[in-house]
Order: C-alpha cells, then structure tokens, then sequence
C-alpha cells in the first residue's frame, strides 16, 4: 500500500518567511509555557507545538472559524492557547504580496502569532474575533465509564500495529507477544475501573476516544504503549490500535494538556 504524501493544511493556506522563528516565539515568550518538545530531543524544534498548530488549524478551517477582514486582506483563527494571564493567542496573516512566478502561490502570509490585546491585532480586526476548534461535543465523552466493558480485538492490534510496540517486544514470539498484550490489557482493565482518570481523552480522525497505558515488560513502571479505546455501544468500549507514547501526546495534546501520571512528552 502506498504512503500518502504529507500535505500541510496550515503551508497551503499561507506562506510563512520564518516559521521556526515564529513557533520559537510562540511557545518562549508569547504562550502560557509548557513541555513542547519530547523528553528525548536532542535540541529544541517544538514538535509538539508544530504538530498541534498544523491539526488546530485543520480543525478550525473545517469548523469555518476563520475570520477575514471585510476587504478580505487579513486573516486569523484562534490557536486556542492563552498567554500566562490567559489572553487568548491569534495566528495574524496578511494578503502575500510576493508571489512567486511559476508556482501556486497561497492567498495569505504569515504576519505574527499575537495576543488578544495586541493593539495592531486590534486595528486589523476590532471585532469578529474567531472562536477556539471545537473538538468534542458531549463533555462525558472525555471520561471513562467504568461500568462499561472493555472488549479489544487483540489480533488487529498486533497484525497491524507490530512496528508501533517496543524492539524487545518485537523480538518475542507470536504467543509470548500475545500473552504480554492480552495481560497489560487485563490489568489495566482493572485499574480504569478504579481510577478512571487514568484514561486520557485524544482527538483522532474527527471523534474523541480514550488512551490508556500498557505496560508490556515486567518490572517496568513505565507504559509501552497506550491503548486508544472508543465507544463501540452504550455501554461497551472496544480498542484496534496502540500508539507509541508521541503519538499519543501528540493527539491527546489537541484537546488540552494533558493532566496524566503516564502520559507525558
């Protein structure tokens, strides 16, 4: 099966002369801080804040929450990340002035990541301030029920997740994998139960599901993987796939940071 090819949504949109620099002020001196790059980084390239700009804003251009100035010369959307006093951010752009011969050129060129009170933001867009992505509708969606069943179709997850598990896990033979899976399963199935909020909301392919930690090798207080379960019926979850923990961030981190013992960049 072939590999789609990357589009970014965000590049498309507007052309950005210093993208590194702009997410570096983002989350440096302009965001309320907080971990944007994971805990192995040799050096920081806020993946975290790239990964989550780029699906914010696919999330808002679908919902319709950009706004335009009447002239149709300026546009912005809310990142829905707040400074340290909690003002709303904005990403500013401006009419791209310099296309280039030859190419497909956007409408739009990045300006500045601005926060609300910013008196030039202000004079571009007095009003029509753009809501933040709305990526759930039923709050309870977010937590785990526990009087519900937890069934996984454990063939799917390994057949088709195997590279996503750790190398020595890998390395194991098919019923001792098996038999790994099958009992990380079990026991988180009975830790959810008593502490629900162990299971920490994610944001994948438009629906909200739930990530919950798997410990596959013994001794290890540290999770392998997370197990992304979904509501199969009203009172019984299911789960097809596992994540590594970076995908799991990452996704988790669209809805809001997350607030978890074991999920962490």
């Amino acid at each position: 099966m072939t590999k789609k090819t990357f589009v970014s949504a965000l590049f498309t949109f507007a052309f950005f002369p210093s993208y590194d620099k702009a997410v570096e002020y983002l989350a440096e001196k302009l965001a309320d801080p907080e971990d944007w790059d994971f805990s192995d980084a040799s050096k920081k390239t806020y993946s975290i804040l790239k990964n989550y700009l780029e699906h914010t804003f696919r999330k808002v251009q679908s919902e319709g929450k950009i706004s335009y100035t009447t002239k149709n010369d300026h546009a912005c959307f809310n990142t829905g990340l707040v400074t340290k006093n909690l003002e709303p951010i904005y990403a500013l752009f401006e009419t791209y002035k310099k296309p280039k011969a030859g190419k497909s050129n956007p409408q739009f060129c990045f300006k500045a990541f601005v926060k609300e009170s910013d008196i030039q933001f202000l004079k571009i867009f007095p009003d029509n301030h753009p809501e933040i992505a709305d990526f759930f509708q039923k709050p309870e969606d977010l937590i785990f029920n526990p009087s519900c069943k937890l069934i996984p179709q454990i063939d799917h997850i390994i057949g088709d997740n195997l590279a996503r598990f750790p190398v020595h896990i890998q390395a194991l033979d098919e019923n001792e994998r098996r038999r790994r899976l099958e009992g990380a399963i079990e026991e988180v199935k009975k830790r959810v139960k008593t502490n629900y909020k162990l299971a920490v909301p994610q944001f994948y392919n438009n629906h909200i599901q739930l990530l919950l930690p798997l410990n596959l090798t013994p001794g290890s207080p540290n999770p392998d993987l997370a197990l992304a379960i979904y509501k199969l019926s009203p009172d019984t979850y299911t789960a097809r796939t596992c994540l590594t923990l970076k995908m799991a961030y990452n996704n988790a981190r669209l809805i809001v940071k997350p607030q978890s013992a074991w999920l962490k960049p």
